[in-house]
């Protein structure tokens, strides 16, 4: 559409105010200098809305491209709108507004893609706050892998991540109450950033109850 009405309007460049052609001396267009533009200038694709006696019409095709070209930038913007609300398609600029409609302070220190993850999980994370299964979901958006997670030892139990070689350590022989033992495990430790791996269980956790993070290398 830019396209079409740019070359419309090139061929009916304004010198000073006027139309080109007609009189050399005032440079005002003629009439007939100005209808000989006709067979150059494009018509508006609203023509297919009309009665079709009136499809015919150049000089009404004409005249209702005035208002496309007006109307046609808003409704290209208005089509675009689902797009710029949705977390995986909108601008960067526009994540940290979408992120406070959920009631997020996206940390600039994520890498976008994960951003944007984020955003599109917050209301099912809200949900399973205080959960193994929130502080699980919320690590892997992060992390890119699931950590693991046991809960009230500080060892290994069959059916709580129990990994040979990475969590499997002799533990102490009274449970520990109200606790947790978070392993997270990644191709490159070094590109975490603990403080955001903390502010993750931190937020997750119910408050009462203590942790223990470390990292480990897959």
């Amino acid at each position: 559409m830019l396209a079409e009405d740019s070359r419309a309007f090139s061929s009916a460049e304004r010198h000073n105010g006027h139309l080109p052609g007609g009189d050399d001396r005032d440079g005002r267009g003629t009439l007939n200098s100005t209808l000989g533009l006709a067979s150059e200038l494009t018509v508006s694709s609203y023509m297919r809305y009309l009665p079709a006696p009136f499809q015919g019409d150049p000089l009404l095709g004409r005249f209702l491209l005035i208002f496309e070209t007006i109307l046609g930038p808003i409704e290209r913007l208005v089509d675009t709108v689902p797009y710029a609300l949705d977390p995986r398609l909108a601008p960067v600029e526009l994540l940290p507004w979408l992120a406070s409609w959920v009631g997020l302070e996206l940390d600039e220190n994520w890498p976008i893609d994960r951003r944007r993850e984020l955003i599109r999980w917050a209301a099912t994370l809200y949900r399973w706050r205080g959960t193994r299964r929130g502080l699980r979901e919320h690590l892997r958006l992060y992390v890119g892998r699931a950590p693991l997670i046991v809960e009230n030892f500080d060892g290994a139990r069959i059916g709580q991540d129990a990994h040979l070689g990475v969590t499997t350590r002799i533990g102490s022989p009274q449970a520990r109450a109200h606790s947790i033992a978070v392993t997270v495990v990644a191709d490159d430790p070094d590109v975490l950033d603990e403080r955001i791996l903390r502010s993750i269980i931190e937020f997750q956790k119910p408050a009462y109850v203590a942790y223990t993070l470390e990292v480990r290398k897959a």
